[in-house]
């Protein structure tokens, strides 16, 4: 495995430090941070939203949190936002396995809005466009090259919160 093909171009012309680590197969974030050995604040997960004209956002959150719709929908001029379901998004990132998307909304013509909590770590670690490998890196060096909107768009799990 490696670098899904767009990031692998990003990093090939950027030159930023970066980790490519393997680990089990993984599906939710809460399993890659497991099985990665990577705290679950350090892990940026990606969640999809689609506003009610078919557009969609990406958002990067920490692993163990859940996606504020509504405290993205007040930092957007998006309206009606919901989360978007696999089988409408998939085909946007036709480089990386289902749900394995990088936070890199540009590589995809997307917005990207990154949870302040991310950015409180000196390093972010997130899926390389695969189910067995993470990136990891810089926190600096990533907003560099992504470029997100940074802002408060999670609410942290309690034991009996779900998503």
């Amino acid at each position: 495995m490696a670098l899904c093909q767009r990031l692998q171009g990003l990093f090939d012309e950027e030159r930023p430090a970066y980790q490519l680590l393997r680990h089990t197969e993984a599906f939710t974030a809460n399993e890659v941070a497991a099985a990665s050995h990577v705290p679950g604040r350090e892990l940026a997960k990606v969640v999809v939203l689609r506003d009610k004209g078919g557009a969609f956002v990406m958002v990067s959150l920490p692993a163990p949190t859940r996606v504020d719709v509504e405290a993205v929908v007040s930092a957007t001029a998006h309206g009606g936002l919901r989360l978007a379901e696999e089988h409408e998004f998939v085909s946007l990132f036709p480089d990386c396995d289902a749900g394995a998307m990088p936070p890199f909304g540009p590589l995809y013509d997307l917005p990207l809005y990154e949870d302040a909590c991310l950015a409180r770590s000196p390093e972010i670690a997130f899926q390389a466009g695969n189910h067995e490998e993470i990136v990891v890196m810089d926190h600096a060096d990533y907003a560099r090259l992504a470029r997100p909107v940074s802002g408060q768009f999670c609410f942290h799990r309690t034991p009996r919160a779900a998503g």
